[in-house]
Protein backbone atom coordinates (compact mmCIF):
# COMPACT_ATOMS: atom_id res chain seq x y z
CA UNK A 1 0.00 0.00 0.00
CA UNK A 2 1.33 3.42 -0.99
CA UNK A 3 1.46 6.23 1.27
CA UNK A 4 -1.31 8.50 -1.00
CA UNK A 5 -3.92 5.52 -0.67
CA UNK A 6 -3.65 5.83 3.28
CA UNK A 7 -6.77 7.48 4.49
CA UNK A 8 -5.28 10.91 6.07
CA UNK A 9 -6.98 12.20 9.15
CA UNK A 10 -8.28 15.83 7.85
CA UNK A 11 -8.66 18.22 10.61
CA UNK A 12 -12.21 20.09 11.12
CA UNK A 13 -10.11 23.63 10.56
CA UNK A 14 -8.00 23.30 7.43
CA UNK A 15 -8.65 25.00 4.43
CA UNK A 16 -8.48 21.50 2.33
CA UNK A 17 -10.97 19.76 4.62
CA UNK A 18 -12.99 17.44 2.08
CA UNK A 19 -16.35 17.29 1.38
CA UNK A 20 -18.68 15.55 3.40
CA UNK A 21 -20.27 12.55 1.67
CA UNK A 22 -23.81 12.27 1.46
CA UNK A 23 -25.49 8.79 3.69
CA UNK A 24 -26.36 6.25 1.14
CA UNK A 25 -30.39 6.19 1.07
CA UNK A 26 -32.35 4.24 3.39
CA UNK A 27 -33.14 0.55 2.40
CA UNK A 28 -36.83 -0.21 2.55
CA UNK A 29 -37.59 -4.00 2.50
CA UNK A 30 -40.57 -5.89 1.43
CA UNK A 31 -42.09 -9.27 2.12
CA UNK A 32 -39.99 -11.49 0.10
CA UNK A 33 -36.83 -9.82 0.03
CA UNK A 34 -33.52 -11.81 0.38
CA UNK A 35 -31.62 -10.21 2.98
CA UNK A 36 -27.92 -11.29 4.50
CA UNK A 37 -27.40 -10.42 8.39
CA UNK A 38 -24.25 -10.66 10.05
CA UNK A 39 -25.08 -12.93 12.85
CA UNK A 40 -27.26 -14.67 11.40
CA UNK A 41 -26.62 -15.07 7.91
CA UNK A 42 -29.06 -15.52 4.71
CA UNK A 43 -32.94 -15.04 5.04
CA UNK A 44 -36.23 -14.32 3.84
CA UNK A 45 -38.07 -11.29 4.66
CA UNK A 46 -41.86 -12.26 6.08
CA UNK A 47 -43.20 -9.40 6.79
CA UNK A 48 -42.93 -5.61 7.25
CA UNK A 49 -43.71 -4.46 11.26
CA UNK A 50 -44.32 -1.41 12.92
CA UNK A 51 -44.66 1.68 9.78
CA UNK A 52 -41.88 -0.39 8.32
CA UNK A 53 -39.38 0.21 11.67
CA UNK A 54 -38.62 -3.37 11.79
CA UNK A 55 -39.08 -7.01 9.43
CA UNK A 56 -39.34 -10.15 10.68
CA UNK A 57 -37.10 -12.74 9.05
CA UNK A 58 -37.21 -16.26 8.41
CA UNK A 59 -34.12 -17.92 8.53
CA UNK A 60 -34.23 -21.19 8.39
CA UNK A 61 -33.06 -22.35 11.59
CA UNK A 62 -34.93 -19.13 13.11
CA UNK A 63 -37.60 -16.54 12.57
CA UNK A 64 -36.21 -12.88 13.79
CA UNK A 65 -37.48 -9.37 14.14
CA UNK A 66 -34.72 -7.17 13.13
CA UNK A 67 -34.68 -3.51 13.57
CA UNK A 68 -34.83 -2.02 9.16
CA UNK A 69 -32.49 0.30 9.97
CA UNK A 70 -30.02 -2.64 11.30
CA UNK A 71 -26.53 -1.80 9.99
CA UNK A 72 -26.02 -5.80 10.04
CA UNK A 73 -29.00 -6.15 7.90
CA UNK A 74 -28.28 -5.57 4.05
CA UNK A 75 -30.99 -6.28 0.85
CA UNK A 76 -29.42 -9.12 -1.58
Amino acid sequence: MTRSEWSRRVLPTSPFAREATPAPPPVSFEAGDRVSHDKYGLGRVLEVADDEDAVIVDFGASRRRIPASSPALSKL
